[in-house]
């Protein structure tokens, strides 16, 4: 009688999970790859539906070619059976020990899935950090990432003239993207200081293509007749019924605003972004060791938690090459070790090489792009922190000095900052600013909210 083989859940479809899945699928394992998203491929690889023909959507991506692959890859296992792949699946939860996934079907999120596995991986790659400032709440504000989806998985624009602004290198594909669209891009507005760039060359020399790739988006900015406004910040936004301009201006050496260099700049869209933060509920809810803000792993990707892996950026932002290499690794140890085998590095040998570089280069890039250190100063107290609940940056400084408050959760507890929605995700960044204190995981029992019904449901014994 054949015993049926192992069962691996990979949740989160970007390069990381794409890359587990292929790999455990070809190393004799059974895979399931969840995701909430309607196609593969993440936000890197964030494509634009067939019903609006684009006849080049290659031209809002590089490494399309490796995408192709994947895609191919995926459809090839799917139709093999290697693979199920569940598209439009929002998972809530996963239950510790027994591993099942808890998830949610369609836009409605209303329809339980479960799926039972031997063992689970992470990958639920990241989303972005939110600083606000006075007028971010206006129409016409929107995140960097949030303009790159509209282009690439929507063929829109957000507005006719942009400013882009905050830190990271997100900021460079999303400016000469949305020009290239025709987007009249006024500026493109970056707090890190080019000396610190200098002052790490070293190890950013070490990783050639990355740094021919950032010379190739400097180029198409010059082509673009892009302004290039280096160690500047936005200092607010302007606007009745929705923006109409910004105010940016230098920072000194201390990473404050200097007085007398603002500028105010016409645009009707700002695309703003302060770096990238990753998606740990889940690990969490799981009770995987968190390190900083990122799951600890091995040099199998392995958690602490048996039978649970982790790749891509929930294990630390390091962009889609570090994904696929992480991705590969896991899914390799996954296969072996769900198979009774014993893992061997040298198969993997490569990545691992690809992993290590790829980590020294990000570190190196996040002592570069880092916020103004002084950026809690230019907001008023008027401004809107966690626009959830409506919370003010005075109640919160007056949380921090009237009543005592000493860390976010204090000051989540007297003022509902964080209580809304988005649980916090938004606003966090914001609130430990505010209060003085650095950001700590906020251990969330459900990664996303869940209907009453469905969690009364949770333990029934039926499922997938």
């Amino acid at each position: 009688m054949a015993t049926e083989r192992p069962h691996l859940a990979v949740i989160g479809a970007g390069p990381s999970g794409l890359a587990a899945s292929l790999a455990a699928a070809a190393h004799g394992v059974r895979v399931t790859l969840i995701d909430s998203a309607a196609g593969a491929g993440g936000q890197f690889y964030r494509r634009p539906p067939a019903g609006l023909g684009a006849r080049r959507p290659e031209a809002l991506h590089h490494r399309w070619r490796t995408w192709r692959r994947l895609g191919d890859a995926l459809a090839a296992r799917v139709e093999a059976g290697t693979i199920r792949y569940l598209a439009d699946h929002h998972v809530w939860c996963v239950e510790p020990v027994e591993l099942v996934v808890h998830a949610l079907l369609g836009p409605l999120q209303e329809e339980p899935v479960t799926v039972r596995a031997d063992a689970v991986l992470l990958a639920t790659g990241g989303y972005e950090k939110v600083l606000p400032f006075p007028g971010w709440t206006l129409p016409g504000v929107v995140t960097a990432g949030g303009a790159q989806a509209m282009l690439k998985g929507g063929l829109v624009v957000p507005g006719q003239r942009a400013v882009v602004a905050g830190t990271g290198p997100l900021l460079l594909p999303v400016a000469t993207g949305l020009a290239a669209a025709g987007v009249e891009v006024a500026a493109l507005v970056e707090s890190a200081d080019p000396k610190a760039f200098l002052r790490r060359a070293v190890a950013l020399a070490a990783q050639p293509g990355k740094v021919a790739e950032g010379v190739r988006y400097g180029a198409r900015l010059l082509r673009h007749h892009v302004t290039l406004l280096p160690r500047h910040t936005v200092v607010a936004a302007h606007g009745e019924q929705r923006l109409d301009a910004v105010t940016v201006a230098a920072l000194d050496t201390h990473g404050r605003v200097e007085p007398g260099t603002e500028r105010r700049i016409a645009c009707d869209t700002l695309a703003v972004g302060h770096g990238m933060l990753a998606h740990i509920d889940l690990a969490e809810s799981l009770g995987c060791r968190i390190d900083g803000l990122h799951v600890a792993v091995d040099e199998e990707q392995r958690t602490d938690v048996p039978g649970v892996w982790a790749a891509g950026e929930t294990t630390g932002i390091g962009g889609a090459a570090l994904s696929l290499a992480e991705g590969q690794i896991a899914g390799r140890s996954a296969a072996a070790r769900l198979t009774g085998t014993r893992p061997d590095p040298h198969t993997w040998a490569r990545a691992a090489r690809s992993r290590r570089r790829a980590r020294e280069f990000f570190a190196a890039l996040d002592t570069v792009y880092t916020p103004p250190a002084h950026w809690t100063e230019q907001i008023t107290d008027d401004t809107v922190v966690c626009r959830c609940e409506e919370v003010t940056a005075g109640a919160v400084r007056n949380a921090v000095d009237e009543l005592g408050a000493g860390d976010a959760r204090t000051v989540k507890l007297l003022t509902r900052a964080g209580m809304g929605w988005c649980q916090g995700r938004m606003c966090e960044p914001a609130v430990a600013g505010l209060a003085g204190c650095e950001q700590t995981p906020a251990r969330r029992l459900l990664a996303r909210p869940v209907p009453l019904g469905v969690l009364a449901r949770a333990g029934d014994p039926e499922g997938d």
